[in-house]
């Protein structure tokens, strides 16, 4: 059951083609888990379409007598009766899953990330990441792997942070989170994400992750690992 969704106005926006890349991934990915946000993603872009095409209407209803004047003398029944009948041609369009493999466990991708250049993985302890190459200066995009039993130390942002869970699950003070949960944090949150079956998450930041929490201060330098 997935309890964190983007809002209402991320949707709309994602509908309208207003997100930079490494969001719209995201939102992409969870509507394609998330029937819900994907309906509402499907009327956002309605709105958008009727409004575009409201926006054409006047200036084709005043060449509607130049069009009528264009087809005059042509049998519009003979055109759609010779379209009809020329032969079916049928392109199967092949959806190939990818799936990668991280520290022996394999995952299947969502189709948002089947075409993106990511880079090697680097790990530290039970934590591994691999960057999902779009090219948007300090909004990075990477995979991130939990290994069972492992954490990220109690840390703050120093920007925001969305992460979208993809496989297995964690929990922090906050709640118990699950595939399809979008979750975004910002200087606010203090948290200690868990998994004590391990995970896969695709997470989306703007700066370096700040740890708070006693000697855990002393991983600030490598706060750029998971940013």
């Amino acid at each position: 059951m997935i309890s964190c969704h983007p809002t209402q106005e991320m949707l709309e926006k994602f509908a309208n083609g207003e997100l930079p890349a490494t969001l719209a991934a995201a939102v992409s990915i969870h509507a394609e888990m998330c029937s819900e946000c994907r309906s509402q993603i499907a009327a956002y872009t309605e709105q958008q379409a009727d409004s575009g095409f409201n926006g054409v209407s006047s200036h084709a209803s005043s060449a509607n007598v130049d069009e009528e004047d264009a087809f005059a003398g042509i049998d519009i029944d003979d055109m759609v009766a010779a379209i009809t009948a020329t032969d079916e041609i049928d392109i199967a369009l092949e959806d190939k899953e990818k799936t990668i493999t991280v520290k022996g466990k394999e995952y299947v991708l969502p189709r948002a990330l089947t075409n993106m250049t990511m880079s090697n993985w680097s790990s530290i302890g039970k934590l591994a990441r691999s960057r999902v190459e779009l090219g948007e200066g300090e909004i990075r995009a990477s995979l991130l792997q939990i290994q069972p039993g492992g954490s990220v130390p109690e840390h703050t942002h120093k920007g925001f942070e969305l992460t979208l869970l993809l496989d297995g699950s964690f929990e922090d003070d906050m709640g118990v989170y699950g595939p399809g949960d979008f979750i975004v944090l910002d200087g606010k949150h203090t948290h200690n994400p868990v998994s004590h079956e391990g995970c896969l998450c695709y997470t989306v930041s703007n700066d370096a992750q700040h740890f708070t929490q006693g000697i855990n201060k002393l991983l600030n330098p490598f706060g750029s690992f998971i940013y």
